[in-house]
């Protein structure tokens, strides 16, 4: 197995390639876009107030913050995907299948529909009830799956996320149907997924959080491969299999709903890139958590700029362009998973 020849030195090296192509992908589609610019003239400074640098204003003001938000959300709905998947042991879990991302949607969509109260606050409020939105559905899906009924598999947990996600979704629908017509836009918005620009201060708060929580899911990396095996073999093996459920699906949640917060409703990225990095790197967590946040980052990047580009000047929700990929990558994953589990029996 890779995860027994694997070294510091050798995530070290996939982490820094990986981190390199990131920057790449992040200097490029910053100068992709309606409106061609120039990285040289940008860099030249701002300009002053008669002749403002446009390029400048262009590339710092507008396309750098909207693909560094793209992606950090792309990591942490990444790793929130890799830590749901090891814990159920089964490749088609993730945020939002699980019901976790409509859980943080209804959180944000309710601090909307407050906003007349919360007024200035009301940026702040969702992401508060984002939190609280997908921690409660994490346990409440626990709870239905494990004890509600009457049998703990990987099935029922399953089955307990999608019925919990349709009733989120249907609590959400309710909403719009009483919303007021300028909260009603921002709610369309939050369900379809879009990422738009946020001050520096939210990126580089909103990064370090989900940096911490990364890091977090790190430090349990070999807990989470030998909790892949079964819950009964990592008993066995001395993990605290209680403690280490508990510690993953609060970051899991932390990480969602910080991401849910930023751009509301972005389906399959946690199931996609888990995935695909697993295919190619293997198994094992300590290198399959770093990679799968920069190859996150680098997918929503892509499809963002897809997103922004691709009906220019018009502007598509990338959870539009995410869909349309992880809905056919979803059956194909479905389909071989049935296979595997009928070639067991």
């Amino acid at each position: 197995m890779k995860t027994t020849t694997l070294t510091a030195e050798n995530v070290t090296a996939k982490t820094a390639v990986g981190l390199l192509i990131l920057v790449i992908i992040l200097i490029l589609c910053t100068l992709i876009g309606s409106h061609q610019v120039s990285l040289k003239k940008a860099l030249s400074g701002s300009g002053d107030a008669e002749n403002i640098n446009i390029d400048y204003k262009i590339i710092f003001g507008s396309r750098l913050p909207r693909v560094l938000l793209a992606a950090i959300i792309g990591a942490a709905l990444a790793c929130a995907g890799v830590t749901l998947q090891a814990i159920l042991r089964n490749p088609l879990a993730d945020p939002y299948i699980l019901g976790i991302s409509s859980g943080a949607g209804l959180g944000g969509a309710v601090a909307i529909m407050l906003s007349s109260v919360l007024g200035s606050w009301t940026g702040i409020s969702m992401g508060v009830f984002a939190f609280v939105g997908a921690f409660g559905t994490v346990w409440l899906v626990w709870f239905i799956g494990h004890y509600a009924a009457g049998r703990s598999s990987v099935t029922s947990l399953l089955l307990a996320g999608v019925v919990v996600n349709a009733f989120f979704s249907a609590l959400i629908m309710f909403l719009t149907q009483i919303a007021k017509s300028y909260q009603l836009r921002e709610i369309w918005m939050w369900l379809m997924g879009s990422v738009t620009e946020k001050s520096y201060a939210v990126i580089i708060v909103s990064a370090a959080a989900i940096l911490l929580g990364i890091i977090g899911l790190f430090s349990i990396a070999q807990r989470l491969n030998v909790l892949s095996l079964g819950s009964t073999e990592a008993q066995g093996l001395g993990v605290s299999v209680g403690r280490t459920n508990l510690i993953s699906f609060a970051l899991a949640a932390f990480i969602t709903a910080i991401a849910v917060s930023l751009s509301g409703l972005i389906g399959f990225v946690g199931l996609i890139v888990p995935h695909g990095v697993r295919l190619v790197f293997g198994p094992d967590h300590r290198q399959l958590l770093p990679l799968s946040a920069l190859c996150g980052a680098a997918l929503l990047v892509i499809a963002d700029t897809v997103a922004r580009t691709i009906i220019a000047p018009a502007q598509l929700p990338v959870g539009i362009i995410t869909a349309l990929a992880g809905g056919p990558f979803f059956l194909f994953l479905l389909a071989r998973y049935s296979r595997k589990v009928n070639s067991a029996k």
